[in-house]
């Protein structure tokens, strides 16, 4: 595809003999990495939008360690895309990129560069040597050229740079930061995106965000989603993961989810590299972080920050860098749980409001101020429409997969009649947790679902539960006797019942009718009291029982033995 001749890009000299659209200007957008195309992708539909007078191209540059993925992403999007040595043939009237280190063709058309995330605020590897620089930064060739000019969300930027690269004077335009007036602006449709990722009302979103490189997060934590999965109760938490485009750009998808084979399979909300992280990062109620942008994001929104990582390669003196001195710190020794609920009782919205004032300035404006910066590079009049506005961002996909195994553990107490406490942990990683020892009032069990993939597991769960509720209720009993009839280890199978209730089926033949109060439950957790109160020795027959959910949810659940025949 990449190696046909010029006229294979409809562009240059000899244009107006294949285009459809006029296009009076060339705009040629410089694809590097995963994470600066995206940039571009989520920003420039707003800046051309309607205007035929721009044409514009991709042209892919494969140099970057971080160029995997760059392709199928510019295909997936449907765009025009072209190999970085045809620039010569193109004539640009305009370079565009979100990567800082690209090497320009010779010529006098201006080059902008948009950040990628939040300023300078990291050093990183040098490709054309073994130092490091600053990330953000183009060469010193380029500044000299008079061609380039950098994209900034507040002064004290444009004060760094010149404190470090006396030639960007004159060079940087002021213009905000598209990516945070999008999320700031998308809080409102929180709701839809917690509905969407499958998070409950009732359940606290914990959202990690990891950097790329050995002092990120997952760099120096690897463990650590397993861990969260563990120790938070899966009723009254959700985890989810934001990695790092350059993640799965240098490891691969395939390595990044076996690596982390067991937190899929505990329910780990894991984004895909592009565009959702957005959306679940307005829908969290934490965010555990490094020195990464979407730290900072998070923090800015006004969100509770715990710190699992913080390298020395963030830059003194930037927003991430007060950040650091403002959050806790998570000790992943410890249990996270008491560190989350107090992270959370201890914040106020304005926690970090000096934070975000550090790193972006005029928010809500940075649309309209870089289509101004772009046509005026371009030559154009601006379009007679409404500068853009920043949108809601949509509403995501669901992205985890679901748990078909449970380690349950059922706390049974007599205040002011029966009460089970019920605490589920995936057993894909309740090798990660600590679970009490059986007593008098505290039982365990293992629970599956029956689309339970790993037989050996379902062979010795005590618990069996229907994923889906049965259509009726005779469906509901067929479905528990030949269940029990197949597992003989099991002590007693639970199914919904559609329409509401559910129906429990104990190993001796008698069947529990088990109606709730509130939203509807997943049939495990019905089948947790039942199952306490057997071991317990209590009656099943017109018991009232109390079930609490993790300290954040309590409904009353009705046990009826339903007449035989």
């Amino acid at each position: 595809m990449f190696g046909s001749p010029p006229l294979r890009v409809p562009t240059g000299r000899e244009a107006h003999r294949w285009n459809t659209f006029p296009g009076d200007r060339t705009l040629i957008v410089a694809a590097r990495t995963v994470t600066s195309t995206v940039r571009v992708l989520e920003t420039l539909p707003a800046l051309l939008r309607d205007d035929a007078r721009v044409s514009v191209v991709f042209a892919y540059d494969p140099t970057s360690a971080f160029s995997d993925g760059v392709l199928d992403l510019l295909r997936a999007a449907g765009c025009r895309t072209a190999p970085w040595e045809q620039l010569s043939h193109i004539e640009p009237d305009l370079i565009l990129s979100a990567s800082e280190n690209i090497e320009v063709p010779e010529g006098d058309c201006p080059v902008l560069v948009l950040p990628h995330g939040v300023g300078f605020q990291k050093l990183v590897p040098d490709s054309r040597s073994s130092r490091e620089r600053l990330s953000g930064v183009v060469p010193d060739s380029l500044l000299e050229s008079g061609r380039a000019w950098l994209a900034v969300s507040h002064p004290s930027q444009e004060e760094q740079l010149l404190a470090g690269h006396p030639k960007a004077a004159g060079r940087t335009l002021l213009v905000g930061d598209p990516c945070f007036d999008e999320l700031a602006g998308s809080g409102g449709h929180r709701a839809a995106y917690r509905e969407a990722l499958g998070v409950a009302e009732h359940q606290r979103l914990v959202m990690v965000s990891s950097t790329w490189g050995p002092t990120s997060l997952l760099g120096r934590h690897p463990g650590l989603l397993a861990r969260l999965l563990a120790r938070l109760p899966m009723d009254s938490h959700r985890v989810g993961a934001i990695v790092h485009p350059n993640v799965w750009s240098a490891h691969g998808a395939w390595q990044t989810r076996t690596l982390h084979s067991a937190a899929l399979d505990a329910g780990l909300l894991l984004m895909p590299t592009v565009h959702a992280w957005r959306p679940a990062l307005v829908a969290a109620d934490v965010v555990v972080g490094d020195h990464g942008s979407v730290t900072l994001y998070g923090a800015s929104l006004g969100k509770p920050v715990l710190l699992a990582a913080f390298g020395e390669d963030a830059v003194p003196g930037t927003a991430v860098y007060r950040l650091a001195s403002l959050a806790p710190r998570l000790d992943v020794r410890a249990d996270p749980l008491p560190q989350v609920e107090e992270v959370v009782r201890a914040h106020s919205a304005e926690r970090y409001a000096e934070v975000a004032a550090q790193a972006f300035a005029e928010p809500g404006h940075a649309l309209a101020k870089l289509r101004t910066a772009l046509y005026d590079l371009l030559k154009l009049p601006e379009p007679p429409s409404a500068p853009p506005a920043s949108l809601a961002l949509p509403v995501p996909d669901p992205q985890a997969a679901p748990v078909t195994s449970w380690q349950v553990g059922t706390g049974l107490s007599e205040d002011d009649g029966p009460a089970v406490s019920v605490r589920r942990i995936p057993a894909a990683v309740a090798s990660e947790a600590e679970t009490a020892p059986e007593s008098a009032d505290f039982f365990t069990h293992l629970a599956c679902s029956d689309d339970e993939r790993d037989r050996r597991l379902a062979e010795s769960a005590s618990v069996l539960v229907r994923r889906l509720a049965a259509p009726t209720a005779v469906a509901a009993l067929r479905w528990t006797e030949e269940t029990l009839a197949e597992l003989p280890g099991s002590l007693l199978a639970a199914s919904a019942v559609r329409g509401g209730g559910h129906l429990v089926g104990l190993r001796d033949g008698r069947v529990v009718e088990v109606s709730t109060t509130g939203p509807a439950l997943d049939a495990g957790l019905p089948a947790a009291v039942v199952y306490a109160c057997l071991r317990a020795g209590l009656p099943l027959h017109d018991t009232q029982v109390t079930l609490r959910l993790g300290g954040v949810r309590e409904e009353d659940v009705l046990l009826r033995l339903r007449p035989t025949g």
